[in-house]
């Protein structure tokens, strides 16, 4: 798939986008995994459904043999419903191998004979209707068209279909269903490359569920399920592996949200988990016979660095050249104080550098890193450990990439108008060797004023993005080298999305006061938000979330009085 950087629109493709793996095998065996994976996985769904639930499992013809034999053993061939064609247009080319391929399968399986198909019907037209039925039409006084219905045999039987009630309500459906595909200039479009049209998912989910319901999606890509269900009044789950379609999913709903909000409709928040170290725990268990010391020296070899066969402290687990490498646990978030011990452990073991692998760190900590090197005089370098690594059979080492970097400040509105102060971010990297400083965001004398009134004498806050840094950690090796030095050098084209929670509170959900990202037709991003003005005068704790283009979340607060 290609993924847009920054606000170009027209210029090269090499320039202002990223050719990305949207799906790869990372099971070993190619389709023999697959089929086992899949084979786990509705066993999983069939014990989630409900008595009166059903599975509409769709997928293109590599598979869908094996699919339908997997299907008929999990759910049971009395249990199969349909096979339902989804049928669509397009450009057709001449081929002497095969007929052009114009259609996909979904099979429909139910989990008991319970389930029940709500009454769905079809658009059609009035030429459409009478070219099917190959009857006379017939004319009414009153000037309504109908023909002769037959509800059994002989002609006393029969009855008269008026044909603008069949072009009012439509006609019943049946397994056959021809729904454009989601084209290039198609609204809804958002450049995943697996998105199905919003028209084929409102039929399922209006056909087999209620409003109130739940409807779930474990390989949502785009997020078309729970964008629908959203709009139609189901309650929804959505689940996927990829950073990328997650992301994709989260703006479709923000958009969603603010559509309805704009047309006085109701609509609800939702949350996004990071369920990642399950999938770790797993690899750990089946594949290194979970042990913490195997998890580690794999880590170690992949990265290069050689194993410490006596450390002088628990911390440390490797050396790669003039620094010390600490692997964090398998199933645990790098913390500031674990940043800490393990610094002052390599600076005890004589080292100035130390190098922290991880799969997830905490939030602020690249801040916290820069206020321990100032302090211990140890440079800290903080490395996510690639889940390539997981693969089976891989033997070529992926790139281990440092954290993204991401520095912000508090713009302060005072209610009596004064000029703005920046309020400035504690921690930031200095200057100079080793840091990157993109270009300025813009002279803050000439920010535009706060909006909106202000009360009570409070302050109108405002957060300005100062500095990032992205992570390349899901970037092709072949692109890495070029997107390197555009990182370095306009670092905010690799900035798809932000959010800012004005009054966060760790172990709390993050609340989304205000948040800006990129879409298809708009690809400009401001960089500061808008006002905000607290309730109650105080220090507030600011969170700052940004998710780059490739779905990888960098988060930091600061501290500011409202």
């Amino acid at each position: 798939m290609n993924v847009p950087l920054g606000e170009e629109e027209e210029i090269e493709k090499d320039q202002s986008t990223i050719e990305m793996i949207a799906y790869k095998d990372m099971w070993g065996n190619g389709t023999d995994s697959f089929i086992q994976l899949m084979y786990e996985r509705f066993l999983l769904m069939k014990s989630l459904l409900s008595e009166h639930g059903c599975i509409y499992v769709h997928c293109d013809w590599r598979v869908n043999s094996f699919f339908k034999l997997l299907l008929d053993e999990v759910f049971g061939k009395d249990n199969f419903r349909n096979e339902i064609i989804w049928s669509f247009t397009g450009r057709l080319m001449y081929t002497e191998q095969k007929f052009n391929v114009k259609h996909n399968t979904i099979f429909f399986y139910s989990n008991s004979s319970l389930h029940k198909i709500n009454e769905v019907t079809e658009e059609i037209t009035r030429e459409e209707y009478i070219k099917m039925k190959k009857q006379e039409v017939h004319t009414d006084p009153d000037g309504r068209e109908w023909i002769w219905g037959h509800s059994g045999k002989g002609k006393s039987h029969d009855y008269k279909i008026f044909i603008d009630e069949v072009v009012k309500n439509g006609k019943c459906l049946n397994a056959v269903w021809r729904i454009p595909i989601v084209n290039t200039s198609s609204m809804e479009r958002v450049d995943y490359p697996t998105q199905k049209p919003e028209a084929l998912l409102e039929r399922i989910i209006k056909a087999s569920s209620n409003e109130g319901d739940l409807v779930a999606d474990f390989f949502c890509g785009s997020g078309t399920t729970g964008a629908v269900a959203e709009r139609l009044g189901r309650r929804w789950i959505m689940a996927d592996l990829g950073r990328f379609a997650i992301h994709t999913s989260r703006k479709r709903l923000i958009d969603l949200q603010r559509k309805l909000h704009s047309e006085n409709q109701p609509y609800r928040s939702f949350d996004v988990y990071n369920l990642g170290r399950y999938e770790r725990q797993w690899w750990q268990k089946e594949r290194l016979h979970g042990a913490d010391s195997e998890h580690r020296r794999v880590v170690l070899e992949f990265y290069r660095a050689e194993v410490l066969p006596n450390p002088v402290s628990p911390l440390l687990h490797g050396r790669k050249g003039p620094a010390l490498v600490h692997v964090d646990a398998i199933d645990s978030i790098f913390t500031r104080a674990e940043a800490r011990a393990a610094a002052e452990a390599a600076l005890t073991a004589g080292a100035r550098e130390l190098h922290c692998l991880a799969w997830e760190f905490e939030m602020d900590l690249r801040m916290a890193c820069d206020a321990l090197q100032q302090e211990l005089g140890v440079r800290i370098r903080l490395f996510h450990i690639p889940r390539e690594i997981m693969e089976k059979n891989r033997t070529t080492p992926p790139p281990f990439f440092e954290m993204a970097n991401l520095a912000a400040s508090a713009v302060v509105n005072a209610a009596n108008g004064d000029e703005p102060v920046i309020s400035p971010h504690p921690g930031l990297p200095p200057e100079g060797e080793g840091a990157v400083v993109p270009p300025p965001v813009g002279d803050s004398s000439k920010l535009p004023p706060p909006v909106g009134e202000v009360r009570r004498g409070n302050k109108a806050i405002r957060i300005r993005l100062d500095r990032f840094l992205p992570s390349l950690t899901e970037v092709p090796f072949k692109e890495v080298e070029a997107l390197q030095e555009r990182a370095t050098k306009t670092p905010f084209d690799f900035i798809d999305f932000w959010a800012v929670d004005f009054d966060f509170h760790p172990g709390q959900p993050f609340n989304h006061h205000w948040q800006a990202y990129r879409t298809r037709k708009d690809r400009k991003l401001p960089t500061i938000t808008d006002p905000f003005v607290y309730a109650d005068s105080g220090s507030h704790t600011v969170c700052v979330k940004v998710v780059d283009v490739f779905g990888v979340d960098t988060s930091i607060t600061l501290e500011v009085e409202g």
